[in-house]
């Protein structure tokens, strides 16, 4: 059982570090590629382009998406606004009030509505694109709020006939509202401004977000369309696309506030959505990733990492287990973990810093002291996120849970704290502390650190999962929105 143990602890310390490398090498990436070439010059002709709001029971922000949407600077001949509706409150009468308010001013605005919400977002996009005819597609989720140019930033790139995406960059409405929030807003910066700034310039597969982007309509067609499959239909359609010989472009400029989850429960959420559909994903697609002829080696190697990536929480949890008995037995192999896993740290590190170079000295500052708490969080969420994961990976049913809002107005649509795993959480919180005890007992104090920070790590997530706070106090959500201060 000793030699079991602890083959598995080396094989996981050295997979992770594996995956801490790879994103040392896109931070490389992005500083020796120049950056992306700026926005063509304005077509002659404008393309037409359909732009889809799928929403779900979304009353706190459907009228702020609207209203920034209706206000896009685009020829309003060349554009169709579908609202993809599948509400079943008083989201429909918010949207039904805007929308009309809207029309009567000019703007190409119209609901639709299926008869059944079948296929979840990915039904809904695909229904919206049967209903049309535009040559381009942008979607903007519920919590977005585009600028006014966002067309005019992103339409231009579409003069190259072999593109088809324009990915735009994700930026944050409510970045200071909490220590959480921060952490997320410095996990996004790091995706955008480095995976996907890495990947778009050195022309690897890099994925469509699912909102803040802008399609080709032939390339989403040419690729099969929108399959409901998995619950990342976005990941799913992107990799089918690339492999189709369809290239993608991210473009950082384009920057599209969004707004943040802001208690712990709807990150959780959202974060177990993530990473099973990623674990959906890789189950349907690794293989033709490797399959399909023509693809470049780095493209594959980059996808394979992008569907693999999330098998880091199953792995850390692995190394949570195998740790404490290490160090009851003593095992010398605990000082390999400082090399390889302090290896591992220092390359993610790098890797979250770098992302914040946008926001001068003061970011790279921050980005350094929130670092350690996003470990935190990461360690924390290992188990369910780790179980979400494997169940994608291996068919377990799943359902499409979506990320409640809070919007500027009321905190509604929250996500029930999940006490299974916080209580489970706890109690990894206590077998680490428990580790640690041992191993200063015992005169073994190689793996105190480490045991320390994943009992931070469960002890912060599983406590605040059964204690949330909020610096907000709830209220509730007007029935019909406000009249917008918007000009036509």
């Amino acid at each position: 059982m000793a030699t079991v143990i602890s083959i598995s602890y080396v094989c996981v310390l050295a997979a992770l570090t594996v995956f801490g490398l790879h994103r040392l090498h896109l931070v490389l990436l992005v500083l020796w590629h120049r950056r992306d070439a700026p926005t063509p010059a304005e077509p002659r002709a404008w393309p037409a382009v359909v732009v889809q709001l799928p929403l779900y029971n979304e009353a706190t922000v459907a009228a702020r998406l609207i209203d920034a949407v209706a206000a896009l600077d685009y020829p309003p001949e060349r554009v169709e606004i579908q609202v993809l509706d599948d509400s079943n409150d008083e989201t429909r009468e918010i949207v039904d009030e805007r929308v009309a308010w809207h029309r009567g001013l000019g703007v190409p605005i119209e609901v639709l509505r299926r008869p059944k919400r079948k296929g979840f977002k990915a039904g809904a996009l695909a229904y919206g694109l049967e209903q049309s005819t535009g040559e381009l597609i942008a979607i903007f989720d519920s919590d977005f709020v585009p600028g006014a140019d966002f067309l005019r930033q992103t339409v231009p790139h579409f003069v190259d006939p072999q593109l088809g995406l324009v990915q735009g960059c994700w930026g944050h409405l409510n970045r200071d509202a909490s220590l959480l929030t921060r952490v997320q807003a410095l996990a996004l910066d790091a995706h955008f401004r480095i995976e996907q700034a890495a990947r778009s310039r050195s022309q690897r597969f890099f994925n469509f977000n699912g909102t803040a982007g802008v399609w080709r309509r032939e390339a989403i067609v040419g690729a099969g369309g929108w399959a409901a499959d998995t619950i990342t239909e976005d990941l799913d359609l992107s990799l089918r696309a690339q492999l189709t010989g369809w290239r993608f472009r991210f473009q950082e400029e384009v920057l599209v506030p969004a707004e943040l989850p802001e208690d712990l429960a709807a990150f959780r959420a959202q974060q177990r959505r993530w990473t099973r559909g990623s674990g959906q994903t890789a189950r349907k697609l690794l293989g033709h990733v490797w399959r399909t002829p023509g693809v470049l080696l780095r493209a594959r190697i980059e996808a394979t990492f992008q569907l693999l990536l999330n098998v880091a929480y199953p792995l850390l949890l692995l190394l949570v287990l195998t740790s404490v008995p290490l160090v009851a037995l003593g095992s010398p192999l605990l000082t390999l973990q400082w090399v390889l896993f302090g290896l591992a740290t220092l390359s993610v590190t790098a890797f979250y810093v770098a992302s914040q170079r946008h926001r001068g000295w003061s970011g790279l500052v921050e980005g350094l002291g929130l670092t350690p708490l996003l470990f935190a969080y990461g360690i924390g969420l290992s188990l369910s996120n780790g179980l979400a994961y494997l169940q994608g990976l291996f068919g377990g049913e799943t359902d499409f849970v979506r990320t409640p809002k809070r919007g500027a107005t009321a905190k509604r649509y929250q996500t029930r704290p999940e006490a299974r795993f916080a209580l489970a959480e706890l109690g990894l919180a206590a077998y680490s502390f428990g580790g640690l005890g041992l191993g200063l007992w015992l005169g073994h104090p190689t793996a105190a650190p480490f045991l320390a920070l994943i009992g931070i790590g469960f002890l912060v997530v599983g406590g605040r999962t059964l204690f949330p706070s909020s610096s907000r106090e709830p209220e509730e959500a007007p029935a019909t929105a406000p009249e917008p201060q918007l000009s036509s």
